[in-house]
This record gives structure tokens, sequence and C-alpha cells, in this order.
């Protein structure tokens, strides 16, 4: 298994990034290598993603299911390729640390199984930190950017 996190520190209040990470429609097109996304309900959908991994070129189909919603503060996610196994999990971790000061986690976990997987083991290492900090990164970003629309 291989994973990644990060924490960003935002200046608002942990209410307002609930309101963000709570609805999927807002984060998954910050996933790199987004193409498009289906909502099946209020915990699973379908994600379309694009990915390169060294002079591997693919796009695949992932299924994305909450598995865990523990208001104002965790969203916990469980990632599977269409028809196989599970293949990673992740969460949003927002912790208060003053009034308008939260701590923002974002963690990411994969797990890549069978003969590719061995081969693709390494470049994953590499890959999924820098992920997972780009992706936290990116939905702190445009959550400060409604921020300061809203304010």
């Amino acid at each position: 298994m291989v994973h990644g996190s990060h924490q960003v520190r935002l200046e608002m209040p942990i209410e307002r990034i609930w309101d963000f990470i709570s609805d999927i429609n807002n984060w998954a097109p910050l996933v790199p290598g987004y193409m498009e996304h289906e909502i099946i309900n209020d915990q699973q959908s379908i994600w379309k993603l694009h990915g390169d991994i060294g002079m591997i070129k693919k796009t695949i189909n992932l299924k994305v299911e909450i598995i865990e919603w523990k208001k104002p503060s965790h969203i916990a996610f469980r990632i599977t390729r269409l028809n196989e196994m599970c293949i990673g999990t992740g969460y949003f971790k927002a912790k208060t640390l003053a009034d308008f000061s939260v701590e923002m986690s974002g963690y990411l976990n994969i797990s890549a199984k069978g003969m590719l997987g061995q081969m693709v083991k390494p470049l994953l290492n590499t890959i999924v930190p820098v992920v997972g900090k780009e992706f936290t990164e990116k939905i702190a970003e445009k959550m400060l950017e409604r921020e300061r629309l809203t304010v």
C-alpha cells in the first residue's frame, strides 16, 4: 500500500469547510486527471480519470463510495475500480485550531495488486504523495476562492 497525506491551514470557520467537502460535486473536478463524474446517490459516484504513470497512459473509471460522514469534521471514502476489488481509501479531516483557523488534512491510500501492481508500485510511491498534496491544496484554494467571493 502506498499513501500520501497533506495538511493545510485555512482561516475560515469549520462549517464552511464542511459545506464544501460534503458535496462531491465540489471536489471531484479537482482530482488530478479528472475528466467527468456521475452521482449515483448520496454516497456513491463514478469518476472517469485519465492518468499517466510513466509510459502507461490510461483512462479509468472509479467508483467512489463515501463510507463515513461526521459533520463538521470528517469524510472518508473508498475507491474501487469498476468490477474489481477496493484499490484505495481516503479522507478529509478538519480540526479547529482557533475561532477562524482550521487545519484540513487530506489522505489517500492506494494498493496495487497483481503482476502489474508490482511493476507500478515504485511509480506509485512517487506519485501518490504528490497527488495527495496537489489534491488537498487545490481543494483549499477553491474554498479560499469561494470565501473571498462571499465576503
